[in-house]
């Protein structure tokens, strides 16, 4: 008798992107307050491979680092993580991934850049805006510190999460 094999690629491929996400928190080039890490990267890539089903392991990753297992960047965890200044980043990781997702729900590869330009931008909102909230800055001077700084990083994942993933079809 055979399982659902449907499912169990779900899972396993969930499992497989908690694990690099987390991976790729501990690949990190130390800013402050907000560290560049390659967790974008595979957030990305998750919505490449399991398009809107992607929001599940990034979900999951969030949750699990929440509750306090050492997956965010350097090995943080905790709920207070979250409400830090890299908190938002965070959090727009699991809009970052859907939004990926759905756009590689289309065959169109201008919509698969646009929609892996969206869920970068994406990222930046959340982050930004709550990077501003936490650290009392003026939104002008979280952008400066928060997105600027990133913006060259995060277009060549973005371009390498596109290849990537034409490849692993």
């Amino acid at each position: 008798m055979y399982g659902d094999e449907r499912r169990s690629r779900m899972i396993a491929e969930s499992a497989g992107f908690i694990a690099l996400i987390a991976a790729g928190s501990w690949v990190s080039i130390p800013f402050f307050p907000v560290p560049l890490t390659l967790q974008t990267f595979f957030v990305l890539l998750a919505g490449a491979v399991m398009k809107w089903r992607a929001v599940v392991p990034v979900g999951l990753y969030v949750l699990l680092g929440a509750l306090g297992l050492p997956l965010f960047h350097n090995g943080t965890a905790g709920i207070g993580v979250l409400f830090g200044p890299t908190g938002g980043f965070i959090l727009g990781f699991i809009a970052a991934g859907l939004v990926a997702g759905i756009a590689y729900e289309h065959r169109s590869d201008r919509i698969r850049i646009a929609g892996l330009a969206a869920a970068s931008l994406l990222i930046y909102l959340f982050g930004v805006s709550w990077l501003a909230f936490s650290t009392g800055m003026g939104i002008a001077a979280a952008i400066v510190i928060g997105m600027a700084p990133f913006l060259p990083g995060d277009a060549v994942k973005a371009a390498a999460v596109f290849y990537v993933a034409r490849r692993l079809q």
